[in-house]
């Protein structure tokens, strides 16, 4: 008999209303291996019920439902006593629906056309805390709604990023571009553990719920503009 502990399985709520696309992505979770979808839901009134009731680790939701949709659903979840994470599923890169979603507190979003494997994984990273999904993609987004915030906002964020010491400030600026632990590490010259305990604390100082948060604290304050422009 192995010693080796078993293996944590992600407890995921399915959100959609298209039921169709509720049948793929179970398809899709549960030939992963490691992954229970525990329920689904048709809208977001079904869903908050539902993340209340059997208190998954991932919710992957809809943004755009007729009755109460995603990005409700969204703010009710995660205003739940220890909330699980939630990642919006969406047809379009650039959604006004998803930046608001994200800027609720989101970890990331999901293209419906997303690669089977890529699903699975980015459920995984949305699981632990350690990656948004489509960093890339997602850092695209952020970039293009903050560029349309107003200068009180641009003010407020570079008062909260002030507190902060030269190195936060850094690995704030890497989140804001999407960059992994293992890219962090590399260019920090520490461990992944390391990054960890920095990313723990820095989203701690600045009362942010996920990396998703912190990156678009790092589009508003203006810390990937270049020297000068913030």
């Amino acid at each position: 008999m192995s010693d080796r502990p078993a293996q944590r399985r992600i407890r995921v709520l399915l959100v959609d209303d298209e039921e169709l696309v509720r049948f793929g992505l179970r398809t899709v979770l549960e030939a992963a291996g490691d992954m229970d979808v525990v329920g689904e839901a048709g809208d977001g009134a079904a869903a908050v019920a539902a993340a209340r009731e059997l208190r998954p680790d991932v919710v992957l939701t809809d943004i755009r439902m007729p009755g109460t949709d995603g990005l409700t659903a969204t703010r009710e979840i995660l205003a739940l006593p220890d909330p699980p994470q939630v990642a919006v599923l969406t047809t379009f890169h650039v959604d006004e629906y998803v930046y608001a979603a994200l800027a609720a507190g989101a970890a990331g979003f999901l293209l419906k056309d997303t690669p089977p494997r890529e699903i699975a994984a980015a459920v995984r990273a949305v699981a632990d805390g350690t990656a948004t999904l489509s960093p890339a993609v997602t850092a695209g987004l952020i970039a293009s709604y903050v560029d349309r915030r107003t200068v009180p906002k641009r003010t407020e964020a570079l008062q909260r990023v002030a507190r902060l010491s030269e190195r936060e400030r850094e690995v704030l600026s890497m989140l804001g571009s999407g960059e992994s632990n293992a890219e962090l590490a590399r260019r920090l010259f520490v461990s992944e553990a390391t990054v960890k305990t920095y990313v723990s604390r820095l989203l701690t100082k600045l009362d942010l719920a996920n990396r998703t948060q912190a990156a678009i604290l790092a589009h508003e304050a203006g810390l990937l503009d270049g020297p000068g422009r913030a």
